[in-house]
């Protein structure tokens, strides 16, 4: 137990001699300690499965892992052991404020990666109609390339189409005259294939003539234009068969499905506030710890120890000033007050 606690006790950045002068002191040295050192492992847990989300390697994901989680570790103690004690709130908090700011920062990032890890089952589903949402703008997109062509070339076939009808009409009139005119039923009035009849039938045999001329060239043009109707069409299908439904599996891909899911559910979203807001929590007790708490034994032995090096600092400036303006017989009276000026700007 002594082994454990002696542990958080350097976790927490403490001076171990100091602290153990302090038996008042130790619990709460060891609870800041033991946040600080769960933070790190929560740190590692979160980056493992961040890196192994993007990469699927898990030796790389367990190092980088270890790496993060100590990484973060050190920040968290630098940033508690940093702080002191002075009996001044107003400046200790504003001595602090960089600091909560900074463990803001760690906490969301820590708490994302494991925030994903817990929604697991919940962004499975999401990212499915992600992937299919995608894929179908892929499709969207292909048809907006093909789709305007084919309609050009469907029509230009109706346009030929609708020419040689209107040809075949006129013809059939034609035909229609010349044969009334031949009956009687119709032009003169008259039963008989005279010069009249003659001239109508030569009209109706000239516009079938055009209409045949017509045909062919109109068949020839419409059966280019199917051609490369059905050429855009082997090739749409071809690129759409070469559509690959992307897995969407990483990182940002669950996030954005995170983010999906808490805008349609308030049972989610509300779960995403309280796991940031524990995350955030956890990362800045340490800091609030000694903040709230009033100034203990060890942050009066601490200042001690640290006046003593001050006041140690200044007596061995004294004392090299002394020895230097002993030292100083031989020189000028100018270089004796400049040496003079010189030592005593650096004592004080």
């Amino acid at each position: 137990m002594k082994r454990l606690q002696h542990f958080f006790w350097l976790c927490s950045g403490a001076d171990i001699s100091l602290l153990q002068q302090t038996p008042t002191e130790h619990s709460k040295f060891t609870g800041i300690g033991a946040t600080i050192f769960f933070t790190g492992i929560f740190a590692a847990i979160s980056g493992a499965f961040a890196l192994y989300t993007i990469f699927d390697s898990l030796v790389s994901a367990i190092g980088f892992g270890l790496l993060w989680g100590l990484m973060i570790f050190n920040l968290d103690r630098y940033i508690v052991s940093g702080m002191r004690k002075e009996g001044k709130p107003a400046k200790e908090w504003l001595m602090a404020t960089p600091r909560i700011v900074l463990a803001l920062l760690i906490s969301l990032v820590i708490a994302k990666p494991l925030e994903l890890k817990i929604f697991e089952k919940e962004i499975a589903p999401e990212l499915l109609i992600m992937e299919q949402q995608a894929y179908q703008r892929q499709e969207n997109q292909l048809n907006t390339r093909f789709l305007p062509t084919q309609d050009s070339l469907k029509q230009e076939i109706a346009t030929l189409q609708s020419t040689v009808e209107r040809q075949k009409a006129h013809r059939d009139a034609l035909l229609l005259i010349a044969q009334q005119e031949a009956d009687g039923t119709g032009g003169s009035q008259k039963r008989n294939l005279g010069p009249i009849y003659k001239v109508k039938k030569a009209q109706a045999d000239q516009a079938d003539a055009e209409l045949q001329a017509l045909q062919v060239n109109s068949n020839q043009q419409i059966a280019a234009l199917q051609a490369l109707i059905q050429q855009n069409e082997q090739v749409r299908q071809q690129e759409s068969l070469a559509l690959e439904k992307q897995k969407r599996n990483g990182i940002a891909a669950r996030m954005e499905a995170l983010d999906r899911i808490a805008a349609d559910s308030s049972a989610i979203y509300w779960a995403h506030i309280f796991i940031i807001l524990l995350f955030i929590a956890i990362e800045t007790a340490p800091i609030f710890v000694k903040l709230v708490a009033n100034q203990g034994p060890y942050d009066r032995l601490l200042g001690l120890s640290e006046h003593a090096f001050i006041v140690q600092e200044i007596e061995t400036l004294a004392q090299t000033h002394s020895d230097a303006k002993q030292n100083a017989q031989g020189l000028t009276a100018y270089e004796k007050e400049f040496l003079s000026n010189s030592l005593d700007k650096e004592l004080h």
